[in-house]
């Protein structure tokens, strides 16, 4: 499976609802909060978003908590 990253911050309903959901479908991701981490806000920024969450699975960024696009990228 590809590399899965959430660009959360710590106090963001959805991102806290993208994690569970990832979570349910047993996918290990890796999650950057943009509140507490300079390194991944800038991260974020460079790739032109400045809200949360981002699910970026493999080479596909996915804006808000969008059940849909994340099981068509994670082919569930």
């Amino acid at each position: 499976m590809e590399k899965v990253k959430v660009y959360t911050s710590s106090t963001c309903p959805y991102c806290v609802m993208a994690k569970e959901y990832l979570a349910e479908k047993g996918v290990e991701f890796e999650e950057k909060n943009v509140q507490t981490d300079k390194e991944a806000r800038q991260e974020l920024m460079k790739m032109g978003y400045t809200g949360v969450p981002v699910v970026v699975i493999g080479e596909e960024e996915i804006v808000g908590f969008d059940k849909a696009k994340i099981d068509e990228a994670i082919g569930k």
